[in-house]
């Protein structure tokens, strides 16, 4: 299905030759309850397919003094949905509609830095990124994925962009339980020989060993409220637990971190551990020294299908150092690098800069490009309250006015 369907559902993301392949079919250990606790950590980098490719590059964008490379599972350049779900729908995953140019990107992300709001553009110049975009691939159309490599590669970063594949939209292991060319639940499919997991690896780490036959570590079930603006991870769309495969070797001594986020239809509560038990990272986690933490998003009005937030449903600081998800995903981030675990503050949301007492009388197709409604299947819904306004369209108006942050109401 591309990803277009599930927007209209909801409102309506130097290879290594890989000739040969030992297939392990270890299985991710049973989670267990517990904290993630500081380790020896040598290199952070983030990876992620679709909503999550786009969450992965918004990461790595914003805080680059962070992540020293990325891994990115079809998607496209930052901020591309410019906090508009009409955006994300008709230009950045199809491409009805014009959408903004890498040039017209990489300028709005250097007025950003400049303002305080990203790290540093130069930062990016050298970095490791590593992009795919199968084929079969109908959700995110390649013109877009092609997008993020020039954006890439204009500030400077070293990418490697596997565009030969005959799969569909997904993320590609080999031991994926779907075909290569399917875009089906859960998402992780197998493309025989090919391991793109090892190719994304080598690219940003350097060689790997040969990914282990058993596991040796655990996988780690903790709060994600504890790391939450508030300490409120479902009021950011991201579900109460999140997981962290850690290695028995990175217990004593030093590791890399992987950060690894999964895409529509392919959190926990839906689809269990399929990307955690068959992304095939753990098996590599395992022989070469690599802790991969696994966040989760979730539902909420507006997210019906658990993406990430890379249009705008639920902050429209979504893609800045502020965005609520991305100081969550960052405060876990610091708490497996330096221990640091208080909860950070609670961010400011703005979606409008209308007061909250003021009534708004607009289209309701201005409404949802402006964040204070979304659509579903036609239909209008009031952002946070999802009070129904009738058809979404340019001709049905409807007034509504902002009660609290992301929240509105009809007057």
């Amino acid at each position: 299905m591309r990803l277009r369907n599930v927007f209209l559902a909801l409102a309506a993301a130097t290879g290594l030759a890989a000739a040969s392949l030992t297939i392990s079919l270890a299985a991710v250990p049973a989670p267990q309850p517990g904290t993630l606790d500081r380790y020896d950590i040598t290199g952070t980098y983030v990876s992620g397919l679709s909503s999550g490719g786009f969450m992965a590059n918004q990461l790595h964008v914003a805080y680059s003094g962070v992540f020293q490379g990325a891994g990115i599972f079809s998607a496209g350049a930052y901020d591309c949905a410019q906090n508009s779900v009409a955006t994300a729908l008709n230009a950045c995953m199809d491409t009805f509609t014009p959408r903004k140019t890498p040039a017209e990107l990489e300028q709005l992300t250097r007025t950003r830095a400049s303002a305080g709001t990203v790290d540093p553009v130069q930062n990016l110049s050298g970095d490791p990124v590593w992009l795919f975009h199968g084929n079969a691939d109908q959700t995110v159309d390649r013109a877009v994925n092609d997008d993020l490599a020039t954006y890439y590669r204009d500030f400077g970063a070293r990418v490697v962009y596997n565009n030969n594949s005959a799969a569909g939209h997904a993320w590609v292991s080999p031991i994926g339980p779907n075909s290569c060319g399917s875009t089906a639940s859960p998402y992780v499919n197998n493309c025989g020989t090919a391991d793109p997991v090892r190719e994304m690896l080598g690219h940003l780490v350097g060689s790997v060993a040969a990914p282990a036959t058993s596991l040796t570590g655990k996988l780690v079930q903790f709060d994600q409220g504890r790391y939450a603006p508030g300490g409120n991870a479902a009021a950011i769309s991201m579900g109460r637990e999140g997981f962290a495969y850690v290695p028995r070797a990175c217990e004593s001594g030093p590791c890399k971190l992987m950060v690894t986020l999964h895409g529509c239809y392919q959190y926990f509560g839906l689809v269990g551990n399929a990307l955690m038990d068959k992304g095939y990272l753990n098996e590599y986690a395992d022989t070469n020294g690599m802790i991969v933490l696994y966040p989760q998003a979730t539902t909420m009005t507006g997210n019906p299908r658990g993406c990430w937030d890379w249009w705008g449903y639920q902050s429209a600081q979504y893609p800045l150092k502020s965005g609520p998800q991305m100081t969550a995903v960052v405060a876990m981030v610091k708490a497996l690098t330096s221990g640091q675990t208080t909860t950070p503050p609670t961010t400011t949301t703005t979606t409008t800069t209308t007061p909250p007492s003021s009534c708004v009388t607009a289209s309701n197709y201005a409404h949802t490009t402006a964040g204070r409604a979304h659509a579903n299947a036609g239909q209008t819904y009031a952002l946070g309250s999802g009070q129904a306004l009738g058809l979404w369209n340019t001709f049905v108006t409807s007034t509504i006015r902002q009660t609290s942050p992301g929240y509105w109401v009809k007057c």
